[in-house]
């Protein structure tokens, strides 16, 4: 025995064999895990169910009543709904977070960054075109929003009454 807990099949008829040992290390602990083994040694089947996480629509329902209860407060001045700057800003932070690969990032799950084992240096980009770690993600989101930020000084500062010397 290399580690604890075990789990040792003893059949009706004849000693343990090698495989009657359920090996942590290699399979796993998972619950599906070890009734399948349970399934294969001894012809139980075994039904896992696991009990509904009820953590997304609790902070659904909270998010709903926090925003219910500040368009509550707010309800005689609704004009913050007809802000340009704000639904604009919204949209922005949605297209940066689109675009930066934040999705990919979300369907993949990558690691943060790269470690090489050799020289000890981060890697914060990766060397294919195929992958791309967290930080890749995060720096583009960043070059974006630069971007886009210069942009709008930029026009803001073309349409605006300032002295024609200071808006240079």
């Amino acid at each position: 025995m290399n580690s604890a807990p075990t789990f040792i099949n003893f059949p009706a008829k004849g000693k343990p064999k090698r495989g009657d040992t359920y090996e942590l290390q290699v399979r796993g602990f998972s619950a599906e895990q070890i009734a399948r083994w349970i399934a294969d040694r001894t012809d139980v089947n075994i039904r896992v169910i696991r009990p509904p996480n009820y953590a997304g629509p609790l902070m659904l329902g909270l998010l709903l009543a926090v925003i219910g209860g500040l368009v509550y407060l707010r309800r005689s001045n609704m004009e913050f709904l007809f802000n340009k700057t704000g639904w604009a800003f919204a949209a922005l932070c949605f297209v940066l977070a689109m675009t930066s690969g934040q999705m990919w990032n979300h369907i993949r799950g990558p690691p943060y960054a790269h470690k090489n084992p050799h020289t000890g240096h981060v890697n914060y980009i990766h060397g294919s075109s195929q992958a791309q770690f967290v930080a890749e993600t995060h720096i583009v989101l960043l070059f974006n929003g630069g971007v886009t930020l210069g942009m709008v000084l930029l026009c803001e500062a073309a349409t605006s009454d300032m002295d024609i010397g200071k808006r240079k």
